[in-house]
């Protein structure tokens, strides 16, 4: 079975072993800077200024425009994590994984407390295939703030080293605080698929598409396997 890796819009994704599925994790934008409240008139490059023009890029895809502002950003105020963590998003789009998880680590530096950059630290860190370093970066982004996707990063990080107890409880626990999103369980469905439990990976997988996960391969991967009605 092939690994597959994913991004999506402000969101990077990362991941799935096994399944032939793409599952979106949280690699997270930080809007800081969205509105200015420095007039650009006054201070057009401001560093604020400079990280909303990267951001605008950004939404237009125009990764290597949006790093050039944010690096302009940096310059100006290396204090500020989000600039550090969103320059770390468009190189993630461009292919840049060692640039993205440099520039999440010097968020998290910046501000340990951030539990945006380590959550991203985490997601990249799948994708370069450290899962315990994406271990370790979950474990302090859910100490700062227990969202559903530092846990479905964690569930997923915890897959691929095939603690799929830990793996389960982490996708509970996103399910728990998010039940009404389709990741955690696409997430939790590729564990059990990995158990051999494919009659609860099919329930998870259906879930997840009554969720609104109408992606194609998932949508496959239900017709070539759960052709019982389970």
């Amino acid at each position: 079975m092939k690994k597959g890796t994913a991004f999506i819009g402000a969101i990077l994704s990362l991941i799935p072993l096994g399944q032939p599925l793409l599952i979106k994790t949280g690699i997270t934008f930080s809007t800081i800077g969205l509105p200015l409240f420095i007039s650009e008139k006054v201070n057009a490059e401001s560093a604020q200024s400079l990280n909303k023009k990267g951001m605008q890029e950004y939404y237009r895809g125009d990764h290597y425009a949006a790093i050039s502002y944010y690096s302009k950003a940096i310059k100006k105020d290396p204090n500020e994590p989000a600039y550090w963590n969103n320059r770390g998003l468009s190189k993630n789009l461009i292919g840049d994984l060692n640039g993205a998880l440099n520039d999440f680590q010097r968020a998290v530096m910046v501000d340990k407390n951030y539990d945006q950059g380590f959550g991203n630290l985490c997601a990249v860190n799948i994708d370069l295939e450290d899962y315990y370093g994406a271990i370790s970066a979950c474990n302090k982004a859910i100490k700062i703030s227990l969202k559903e996707r530092h846990f479905s990063n964690r569930a997923t990080a915890k897959r691929f080293l095939a603690d799929y107890e830990g793996a389960i409880r982490d996708a509970n626990k996103a399910i728990e605080i998010a039940p009404k999103i389709s990741r955690p369980f696409l997430i939790r469905s590729t564990i059990k698929e990995s158990m051999g439990d494919i009659k609860g990976a099919c329930l998870d997988a259906k879930k997840s598409k009554s969720l609104g996960n109408n992606d194609e391969k998932n949508n496959n991967w239900i017709k070539e396997n759960c052709k019982r009605k389970y």
